[in-house]
């Protein structure tokens, strides 16, 4: 373990000291709101520093046990404990890297996918529908639920923008790595000469919020316009002012839904992105002058940012955020997106933990 963090550990134990001694003052005691904050702070504080020395002790164990390798007739039985005693020492190291990571509100919610077609005309549109399917099998591998909750197809197939709902605990944990802009270097199906086409996608991940507790939605801030479906949908496209564009005033923010029959439905539906869309904003404000934001490991969304590059005729994708490349296209296509969100989140809990031993 790094000195950094065992000296901000130190730190700790001392600060956790100095809390147990205040939570005993009378004085204290009879202020209920700084008690119940210090308290907290305590139970907190004590769960990390049992963990750190609980690894302090295994340190020093395993010092005594490497004196034991000097003596002849105790060297095997020494190295088997030593090897017993690194593996507890990884895994109490591995805890309080995690314990030290400070808490994702959004962790643990389910989260909307955003994709949309960008540069590249109805190649563009086709590389968004791959994207989709990708998504789509990434969350059949961890048992997450997916619903279409509004899509605009394009002729030649794929979408010009297609909204997903995932629904899954550790969904917006994994998938908040996505937003940004995702670029497709291939041959399109209509190119006859066989010329290698770029064209982008961009895509925005944004975390599922309630009105009631997270964004407050005022009915006079809303206008609310109703037209007919257009696209897939037989007999009901064009019959009925189902659709439904929904435009928060105060913020500009614009969401359309038409894919339910029914204007009920496609109002609920559209008012729930509307509310997550607001509040990713907010955070996202709130998050300007973050130097991991500016690092782009969490993308926006925004077509300025370049994820990640998908190579067909290399069978290559690249992230830029963290210059990897594997040799998979096939699988990651296929869902296997813990080829590249894994080391990501690697690199971004290494960057908070960085932040927090500073």
């Amino acid at each position: 373990m790094k000195t950094s963090i065992i000296n901000k550990l130190e730190q700790l134990h001392i600060k956790l000291k100095k809390i147990e001694e205040l939570i005993t003052d009378q004085e204290i005691i009879s202020n209920q709101i700084r008690f119940k904050k210090l308290s907290k702070e305590y139970l907190k504080l004590s769960t990390l520093i049992t963990v750190f020395l609980e690894w302090k002790n295994i340190k020093k164990e395993i010092k005594l046990t490497k004196k034991l390798l000097s003596d002849s007739e105790m060297y095997d039985m020494a190295e088997d404990e030593l090897k017993i005693l690194h593996v507890k020492e990884m895994n109490l190291k591995i805890k309080i890297k995690n314990m030290l990571l400070p808490n994702d509100d959004n962790e643990y919610k389910s989260c909307f996918i955003e994709i949309r077609a960008a540069t590249g005309g109805d190649e563009a549109a086709m590389f968004a529908g791959d994207l989709f399917k990708m998504y789509g099998r990434y969350a059949e591998y961890n048992n997450w639920i997916t619903k279409i909750i509004s899509s605009h197809m394009s002729e030649k197939g794929g979408f010009k923008e297609v909204i997903l709902k995932i629904t899954g605990i550790g969904a917006c944990k994994k998938l908040k790595f996505e937003s940004g802009g995702h670029r497709v270097q291939r041959v399109p199906k209509t190119e006859s000469q066989g010329r290698i086409h770029t064209s982008t996608c961009t895509v925005a991940v944004i975390p599922v919020v309630k009105v009631s507790t997270e964004v407050v939605i005022h009915n006079s801030d809303l206008k609310i316009d109703t037209f007919r479906s257009s696209g897939a949908g037989g007999q009901h496209v064009n019959t009925t002012d189902s659709a439904i564009r929904i435009t928060h005033l105060p913020t500009g923010t614009v969401v359309e839904c038409q894919d339910e029959r029914s204007q009920h439905k496609n109002k609920s539906k559209a008012l729930s992105i509307l509310i997550s869309r607001i509040h990713a904003h907010k955070v996202a404000q709130r998050n300007k002058k973050n130097s991991l934001i500016r690092k782009n490991l969490l993308g926006t969304g925004d077509r300025s940012d370049r994820n990640r590059t998908y190579n067909f005729p290399k069978n290559r994708v690249t992230d830029h955020r963290i210059n990897l490349s594997v040799y998979c296209l096939d699988d990651v296509l296929n869902g296997n997106l813990d080829l590249l969100i894994e080391p990501i989140m690697q690199e971004y809990n290494a960057k908070l933990l960085l932040k927090f031993v500073k």
